[in-house]
């Protein structure tokens, strides 16, 4: 666990010590407030509830799997209550967060199930789970979770997506 450990913590520190530009930063805050309790899914999901109606049913399913992707999230980190990262002062957070658990990711989570939905709503898969890469990507860069956070969200989002969207009630 320790050389895990370990691992983790080099990998956040190489995030938060290269790429960094003031324009990369700006963007990755933008993506990062974008995707806070999974506001960009919703509101795609939203739109195309709205604009779709012959999918329109797919749309909703997909907000409601980006909002029960947040609630397990929330569960799971009020349970296992990992601080966030702390590096030295000269690497501080880029951005302020709701609240002071880390593991998992929210963003990764409702990112990755909010992908999956979407993409089962209809939506092309490749440009959704780019941007769910890049959102779980911007968490670490800022500083805010460490690299095993976004992966343990990435997986419980996929995961909750994938019981939702492959049901047999669907």
């Amino acid at each position: 666990m320790r050389a895990l450990a370990a691992l983790d913590l080099r990998l956040l520190r190489l995030l938060r010590t290269r790429g960094h530009t003031p324009a990369a930063e700006a963007a990755f805050i933008k993506l990062a407030r974008a995707g806070e309790n999974g506001l960009v899914w919703n509101a795609i999901g939203v739109a195309g509830a709205v604009l779709s109606r012959r999918r329109r049913e797919d749309y909703v399913r997909a907000v409601e799997i980006v909002l029960i992707t947040l609630l397990a999230n929330t569960a799971v980190k009020y349970t296992v209550r990992r601080a966030r990262p702390v590096l030295e002062d000269e690497l501080p957070s880029l951005t302020p967060v709701l609240s002071g658990r880390s593991y998992p990711s929210a963003h990764a989570s409702t990112s990755f199930a909010g992908a999956r939905a979407l993409a089962a709503a209809g939506l092309p898969s490749g440009p959704l789970h780019l941007l769910a890469a890049a959102m779980a990507l911007s968490r670490p860069y800022l500083g805010v979770h460490y690299p095993s956070d976004v992966l343990a969200g990435a997986l419980l989002g996929h995961a909750i997506a994938r019981l939702m969207t492959e049901s047999p009630a669907r």
